[in-house]
């Protein structure tokens, strides 16, 4: 596979971690009334598209790619 296709298709993968992150931690504020399992739960499923982001990020710095918004 041609490197740079590798990085596009990479850089596309660490967008759609990066959304989805933020949606995770958007959805906290909306179990907000739900109660404090709810809210513990959207925290640790926030926290696990974090991870998967970083460790995206962290591919992409290794490849010199650098996202800074």
């Amino acid at each position: 596979m041609n490197q740079s296709i590798a990085h596009a298709e990479l850089i596309a993968t660490f967008k759609r971690a990066d959304a989805d992150a933020a949606h995770k931690f958007g959805l906290i504020k909306a179990v907000e009334q739900k109660g404090p399992k709810a809210i513990q739960a959207a925290i640790e499923t926030a926290a696990r598209a974090a991870k998967r982001r970083a460790s995206l990020a962290k591919k992409l710095n290794v490849l010199g790619v650098s996202l800074k918004d």
